[in-house]
């Protein structure tokens, strides 16, 4: 009996031990099985929950209960995410661009002059008043996919490091932006046009877009495409992929959405200027970086995009609402960024070490 005894509570060790390591391969086996973006989204989650306990500490209100600020926070947002939308697909396919603010500031006020009521005599083109409102639009979308088709044309044909040429399109287009009406404003649009900013309407065209296009990423040609560039860009040529033609194909796309995004702007804010859209490339960057999408390629997600600029969103609005400086926000945001990249450089590596 004694050895009995004395053999079971020696066992008993080793059977805790397993169930322990039983219990956390479990836990892991189903963490694994979860979406990518799952983490991303109780981080979100987190962020909220945090601006909520410091509203009652500092401010002695709900943030998150607040309808008109979610509101608010929500609109300001949808202009980030339809070029954020754009962004993604040039980052899964390894390359990046920065015009998109500069674009969407020409493109907005070529719309604009094209969108105005006969009732201003100061009309940009006199005789081009009244149009009817998909002219505007469609012109707007054209000229961000023109700068599109120069930005991969110039990568794809050249071989120029994508941050090179998009930072000459950023340059060049903020350039024709002040240019196509010597720094002065437009204005006085016709009621069609102003629609398209007005109420909810740039949520649902963000979202629209958001969903088009992860169907487009995931169950298309296009989106396999884009995949595999990025993952292998030679493996990718090898398999009979036309690396330029889609490299083209995607930062046109891109360059439509930025577009997009101009015509949205200048419909809300009901004037266009040379000056829109500053910093939006960085913003929008910095969403698709956040929401999980790696700089190395081949890896991300439009669902994440949402909530990387979800919690952009948040982040700006919790330190409004807080009442501190939005200087704050820059910094907070750099230190995310930096964050992220960190760990995905550290996924990479551990990825591309197991390959080996």
């Amino acid at each position: 009996m004694q050895l009995t005894a004395e053999t079971n509570s020696s066992k008993d060790p080793m059977s805790n031990q397993i169930t322990s390591d039983g219990n956390s391969g479990t836990f892991r086996a189903i963490y694994r099985k979860l979406p990518t973006e799952f983490g991303i989204f109780l981080v979100f989650i987190g962020i909220g929950l945090f601006f909520e306990v410091l509203g009652w500490i500092f401010v002695g209100q709900s943030f998150l209960a607040n309808q008109q600020r979610l509101i608010i926070m929500i609109l300001q947002m949808a202009i980030i995410g339809i070029i954020a939308v754009g962004v993604t697909q040039v980052i899964i396919m390894a390359g990046i661009d920065l015009s998109g603010g500069s674009v969407l500031a020409f493109a907005g006020i070529v719309a604009a002059s094209l969108a105005q009521t006969s009732e201003y005599t100061r009309a940009v083109f006199p005789s081009l008043t009244d149009l009817p409102v998909i002219i505007p639009v469609a012109v707007g979308i054209f000229i961000g996919v023109c700068a599109g088709f120069v930005n991969g044309s110039i990568i794809a044909l050249s071989g120029i490091p994508p941050f090179i040429a998009t930072l000459g399109m950023l340059v060049s287009a903020r350039g024709l932006a002040r240019w196509y009406t010597s720094g002065a404003q437009v204005s006085f649009f016709t009621d069609d046009f102003a629609v398209i900013g007005s109420g909810v309407w740039p949520v649902v065209i963000f979202l629209a877009v958001a969903f088009l296009f992860h169907i487009l990423l995931r169950y298309t040609t296009y989106g396999k495409h884009t995949y595999a560039i990025g993952s292998n860009e030679e493996a990718a040529r090898v398999s009979g992929i036309n690396i330029k033609k889609h490299k083209m194909l995607v930062y046109m796309i891109a360059g439509g959405l930025y577009g997009l995004a101009g015509v949205v702007i200048t419909s809300r804010a009901l004037t266009a200027q040379s000056g829109a859209g500053i910093m939006y490339e960085l913003d929008a960057i910095s969403a698709v970086v956040i929401g999980g999408t790696s700089l190395f390629g081949g890896k991300g997600r439009i669902t994440g995009t949402i909530i990387g600029v979800c919690i952009l969103g948040v982040l700006t609005s919790g330190f409004i609402f807080l009442r501190i400086d939005l200087f704050y926000v820059n910094i907070v945001k750099g230190m995310l960024i930096i964050a992220v990249v960190v760990a995905d450089t550290y996924r990479h590596k551990r990825e591309t070490k197991k390959d080996e």
